[in-house]
């Protein structure tokens, strides 16, 4: 178990995956869906591991319990899906999830150039806001089964442009198949290099050859994590 403590008093904490080679020369950190935790994403990290040996897997549970559901967590409310609703409740926990990896990264000597982020649903939210806000931009940012939040205002609010890939299932009934499009138009529009993956007849979840596209991604822009990859 991982628990890091960020400035505002609220830790974060969640399952880890220690790099094979023993030492991280990377970070992947795995943010989860509404009422789910961070053993829901952790299971990620074993399919990735094996050709990225130092890379370090780290899946935090959301700061909130879910309020929809007697059990998992949540990154903010989503009672009221109003994009200003939504979008307030992001902003309470930006300052909670960049505490967490920013001192993440300093325990292991480590920058934003060693971080990737990867989301899904909620969790893909949470991170596209968290990476083009940072003040350094992470290595790349994996969205599954998501959307982006602010997308009106991200030309003038934007910090940091990380490469991002979306991957959306086509028959997605949770979150529109139609938000990776939209998302994908206004990172672009952003000045952000967007990639996507249309997945047909997946619903809303991960399947192989989303994890495929993803860890090419990973291998891609974390090249110090694959040394030694077969």
């Amino acid at each position: 178990m991982d628990t890091t403590r960020p400035s505002s008093g609220r830790p974060l904490s969640g399952p880890r995956l220690a790099p094979a080679s023993g030492r991280a020369k990377a970070l992947v950190v795995l943010l989860h869906g509404v009422g789910a935790d961070g053993q829901d994403l952790i299971g990620l990290a074993p399919h990735w591991a094996a050709h990225l040996p130092e890379a370090e897997f780290l899946a935090p549970d959301g700061p909130e319990p879910c309020d929809m559901a007697p059990f998992g967590r949540q990154w903010f409310s989503l009672q009221d899906r109003t994009a200003s609703v939504m979008e307030a409740g992001l902003q309470v926990t930006l300052p909670i999830l960049n505490g967490f990896l920013d001192q993440a990264l300093a325990e292991r000597g480590l920058t934003d150039a060693d971080l990737a982020l990867v989301g899904f649903s909620q969790g893909t939210m949470t991170s596209l806001t968290t990476a083009l806000r940072r003040p350094r931009p992470c290595a790349a940012v994996i969205g599954y089964s998501g959307a982006l939040l602010g997308a009106p205002t991200l030309a003038r609010d934007i910090v940091s442009r990380p490469p991002v890939l979306l991957v959306h299932g086509e028959d997605d009934p949770v979150v529109p198949f139609a938000a990776m499009a939209a998302a994908a138009q206004a990172l672009r529009g952003a000045g952000v290099d967007a990639e996507t993956l249309a997945r047909p007849g997946l619903g809303h979840g991960i399947d192989p050859e989303g994890l495929v596209a993803g860890l090419a991604m990973l291998r891609r822009h974390l090249p110090q994590a694959a040394s030694g990859a077969a």
